[in-house]
């Protein structure tokens, strides 16, 4: 009989565990919900939060995301400037849970839960173990690599949750709001700006000055604020996935058309006799250092 015993105990205690788990997170959700309940948001607060935050330079940068479709370009709110709303709208709850992980893919929820009025967007989705590399799909093992696959996938299904939570109105002046900075200049010398991001683009995605002036539609010395801004929406797109260089560029390249690099105009040929120049370079910075989300459009 005390074996009896002791093998029911052994089947009912990973349950007892499960149940106890459970009740955790149930208390959990309870407190939450009681606190946006004790202190709700003000919403004409929130929203002077959230434009005050698009008045940084640093978010402007890489608040827009650009990608072309059917002839048209489209824009909207990035992932970055879709935390900042969710932070500053206050009460809101939001994220990404892997609910499985099975042999060669990962099956995961994103969310966003406004605890005051109980509205809630959510979406599962499932992740492949696998990277598309130089034409072929390489399969991932390393945890880390996966939990990255899974973690940058799910970034862009919170944003689609975030944004079918804030009211309309308020994403559309965020976004307005961040343009006028971007346009401002933050005091820095246009020439400046031009220059660092005919160097951002020639690093990161090997896109020449003479696409970009393609794009554009003229050489460089007639560039703008505006134009600037055009392109750091599409260096954002780029870098969250939302589209490739290809998209906007076409597939050529400095390694392909090295006339690329002729100056077009007297401003290009400056910058290029800066660029040429040797630079010191310190022993403690490395180019790997370099954020590339720091696009100077400020």
């Amino acid at each position: 009989m005390s074996n009896l015993a002791q093998q029911y105990e052994q089947s009912q205690q990973p349950s007892v565990l499960g149940q106890a788990s459970s009740s955790r997170e149930m208390e959990e959700v309870k407190g939450q919900i009681f606190m946006a309940r004790q202190f709700p948001r003000n919403i004409y607060q929130s929203e002077q939060r959230i434009l005050d935050n698009c008045k940084r330079a640093s978010l402007a940068e890489v608040a827009v995301y650009s990608y072309p479709r059917g002839g048209t370009k489209v824009e909207g709110p990035s992932i970055r400037l879709a935390e900042v709303l969710a932070q500053n709208w206050g009460n809101l709850s939001f994220g990404v849970k892997e609910l499985e992980q099975r042999e060669g893919e990962s099956v995961a929820l994103a969310y966003a839960w406004d605890l005051e009025t109980n509205v809630r967007q959510e979406k599962v989705f499932t992740v492949k173990h696998s990277r598309k590399a130089g034409g072929k799909l390489k399969k991932l093992d390393d945890p880390r690599d996966i939990y990255e696959l899974v973690a940058n996938n799910g970034s862009r299904r919170v944003r689609a949750c975030i944004l079918g939570i804030i009211p309309g109105d308020i994403v559309e002046k965020a976004v307005q709001e961040c343009n006028k900075t971007l346009e401002g200049g933050n005091g820095r010398p246009l020439k400046d700006r031009i220059s660092k991001t005919l160097e951002l683009f020639k690093e990161e995605y090997g896109v020449t000055q003479q696409q970009l002036e393609e794009h554009i539609g003229y050489n460089i010395s007639a560039f703008t604020d505006r134009d600037l801004a055009g392109l750091g929406k599409i260096y954002t797109s780029i870098k969250d996935g939302m589209s490739k260089a290809a998209d906007w560029f076409g597939k050529k390249n400095a390694a392909t058309n090295p006339k690329d690099d002729k100056p077009s105009s007297p401003l290009a040929a400056d910058m290029k006799k800066e660029q040429d120049k040797p630079k010191e370079v310190k022993d403690d910075v490395s180019i790997n250092d370099l954020d590339p989300s720091k696009l100077p459009l400020d």
